[in-house]
């Protein structure tokens, strides 16, 4: 037996003990004076039968409370057409009427009230003691509206609270989805930008020490130049990876540093045309303050567009980088006129173009990569602008 219905039957006997108290020793000798009370009943076994019957149906109120309300009021009807008088079951009625309020809907919980006042009516009516003020009738009205009122507050409260904690729990799985969702994103953010930044270094210091390698005999000091741009390159390489991972760390604050931008082309360009790549780059209608997410991403499709053409385009390629300021619209592309190299099947097929292509769809630019009709390759993406930018 749970909590519940133990309550519920400890109940239903504290009831039924109170009104076989109040019918024994309020019988008709004991009224209030006045009263008429011709023909009433002497309370006896079959009278407190009845009332520990109308007030054994406490025990399943919550179960079937409607059913126990009627239940209850059998008992109470037959001790008013025996002549015992009403009102000795009265504390039970109240019980089962509260009972449906409170666990019932608002039809059910009506229902139980017309049963209950309607019964009061019949047995006042059809009882030994005779008829009284209006009065009466009224305090007995207000007295069963007030308890079904207490139900159906009880009802409604119980109803707010449970509506309250679905709202949380929907709240919270909708924060613990969110989370997730920020969650994915960073560490899609991460591989993207930790891509870009590994396979464009160890790509020109690949180029660089083969290079190194091959002249390492005949000119040394060529060699010792392009191994020096490889510490170089490697050194840039780990500075920009403590700043992507920096903010990873929990044990104290993070080395921040600018991420780079479109106004680090030349750089970038530079850099290239030492690892053996000839780049040419134009920049072409007025520089207008760009979006940080997109000067980023513009950044990142060319150093990912010259680091392909450095790999794939082949020896004696040239690469063009184009920033075109369109009105509300930023072009950036990337074209070598190579005829390609054989791919190292060895080599996992990378993700740096498809990092770009996510990098562009997040800004809502439009991406064009494939060959040229007249040879070699292509990387283009068109950035809008809005509000002025």
């Amino acid at each position: 037996m749970d909590q519940s219905r133990l309550h519920d039957a400890v109940l239903a006997v504290v009831v039924a003990a109170a009104s076989v108290s109040l019918f024994v020793l309020y019988g008709p000798e004991r009224l209030a004076e006045g009263l008429p009370v011709h023909g009433m009943r002497a309370p006896d076994a079959l009278g407190v039968a009845l009332v520990v019957l109308s007030c054994a149906p406490i025990a399943v109120r919550r179960r079937w409370p409607l059913s126990a309300l009627w239940a209850g009021l059998a008992p109470e009807a037959v001790l008013s057409g025996l002549g015992y008088g009403t009102g000795t079951a009265s504390l039970s009625g109240m019980v089962l009427l509260y009972s449906v309020a409170s666990h019932r809907g608002l039809a059910i919980s009506l229902v139980g009230l017309v049963v209950a006042l309607a019964a009061y009516l019949t047995g006042a009516a059809a009882g030994p003691v005779g008829p009284v003020g209006w009065n009466e009738y009224l305090i007995v009205v207000v007295v069963l509206v007030a308890v079904w009122g207490a139900g159906r507050s009880l009802r409604l409260r119980r109803a707010y609270l449970e509506e309250l904690k679905d709202r949380a729990a929907r709240l919270e799985r909708a924060h613990a989805a969110d989370t997730r969702a920020a969650r994915a994103e960073e560490r899609s953010r991460i591989a993207r930008e930790l891509h870009d930044v590994v396979a464009h270094h160890v790509s020109v210091m690949t180029v660089q020490a083969a290079a190194a390698r091959r002249v390492l005999e005949t000119d040394p000091e060529l060699a010792r130049e392009a191994l020096s741009a490889v510490e170089h390159t490697g050194r840039l390489a780990m500075t920009e990876m403590r700043n992507i991972v920096g903010v990873l760390r929990t044990d104290g604050q993070a080395e921040l540093g600018p991420q780079p931008a479109v106004r680090d082309l030349p750089a970038l360009v530079e850099q290239m045309r030492e690892a053996g790549l000839p780049v040419r780059l134009q920049v072409e209608g007025t520089e207008v303050p760009l979006p940080a997410g997109v000067d980023l991403a513009a950044y990142r499709l060319v150093q990912e567009g010259l680091t392909n053409s450095l790999r794939h385009a082949g020896p004696g390629a040239k690469a063009t980088v184009t920033v075109r300021y369109l009105p509300g619209e930023l072009d950036v592309s990337v074209e070598d006129d190579g005829v390609g190299v054989k791919d190292d099947q060895s080599e996992p097929p990378g993700h740096g173009l498809v990092g770009i292509r996510e990098r562009v769809t997040l800004y809502g630019g439009i991406l064009n990569i494939g060959p040229l009709p007249g040879g070699g390759f292509e990387v283009r993406a068109r950035f809008p602008l809005k509000d002025g930018q």
